[in-house]
């Protein structure tokens, strides 16, 4: 498949070439803003690259499996990341990122600076590392697998006809409280049984299931605070028996961590988990909705090279 793209060879070398992949309108715009000042670098160090500028959804995947060598650099949010691992999974071409969605989840647990000229100047060390990933059939997640109340969040922030200002005054996290709120109003927990490795549980009113393979998501918020990304094993978070009102009280707690330790709150570890429910539960990934249960989800170990 043809894609519209830039080609600049400033210098011999093809193993040097970055091969860019950038959304214009994540971070309502900023996408856009940091490239042309990404770019302006790039011409002054005389550095080989290649540049796409995504159209429609799932483009950045198409991109991304056309790359065979060098370094594809995201200028996006996790959902462009998403798509793009999507592309690169048991690939060896490693990925860099330049944060400029409104969450930016998996630059944060990665320690990527939220600064456009410091995360370049991060990628040109070139300094590699390998995370795990996490699998739902055969979508691939980086951060975090939401099902339930969470993937209904996920659906309401991602219609939300506000997210788009919110965004431009760089208050993302705000959207997804509110919706938070506004799925509150109506929403029913279901019962489920979820095996994890070789137990089986089954739990009554269950509100959300998170399975995170990082700590952070919805812009910073630390549901999953001890997932390492790198330990070959996903972290669980499962709220039930909760009221409305004790789920409003115990919310706050999930910006630090804080939640892990209410009684209804149980934390899991394991590889491989099997989620079946009374009813069907939204998922997300990343922040994407992929489906419903029942599902299966395993980590894939060392999937990803990150620069």
């Amino acid at each position: 498949m043809n894609h519209e793209y830039l080609n600049f060879h400033l210098r011999k070398g093809a193993n040097d070439l970055y091969h860019f992949i950038v959304n214009k309108v994540s971070g309502n715009g900023r996408g856009l803003t940091i490239w042309k000042n990404v770019e302006k670098m790039l011409t002054a160090k005389q550095i080989n690259f290649r540049v796409f500028f995504t159209k429609y959804p799932s483009h950045a995947t198409e991109i991304s499996k056309e790359v065979k060598t060098g370094v594809i650099i995201v200028i996006g949010g996790d959902g462009t990341i998403h798509e793009v691992i999507n592309g690169l999974i048991r690939s060896n071409i490693p990925m860099g990122i330049i944060p400029a969605g409104s969450g930016n989840d998996f630059a944060r647990a990665l320690d990527i600076p939220s600064n456009a000229e410091e995360a370049f100047e991060w990628i040109l060390k070139g300094e590699q590392r390998t995370v795990d990933i996490g699998r739902v059939e055969d979508r691939s997640c980086a951060t975090v697998i939401g099902i339930g109340f969470d993937g209904k969040v996920a659906q309401t922030v991602n219609a939300s006809k506000t997210k788009k200002w919110m965004n431009f005054f760089r208050l993302g996290k705000i959207t997804y409280i509110i919706s938070v709120f506004r799925v509150l109003l109506g929403f029913q927990p279901a019962d489920i049984s979820i095996k994890i490795d070789d137990k089986t549980e089954k739990m009554t009113d269950v509100w959300l299931v998170a399975v995170a393979n990082f700590p952070y998501y919805a812009g910073g918020m630390a549901i999953c605070p001890n997932a390492k990304g790198n330990d070959g094993y996903l972290e669980l978070c499962v709220v039930q028996g909760m009221s409305k009102f004790q789920f409003v009280r115990a919310f706050p707690g999930v910006f630090k961590g804080k939640h892990v330790s209410h009684p209804s709150i149980k934390m899991r570890t394991g590889k491989q988990i099997e989620i079946s429910s009374s009813s069907a539960m939204i998922v997300h990934g990343d922040g994407e909705i992929i489906g419903e249960t029942p599902i299966n989800i395993n980590v894939e170990e060392k999937a990803l090279h990150v620069i």
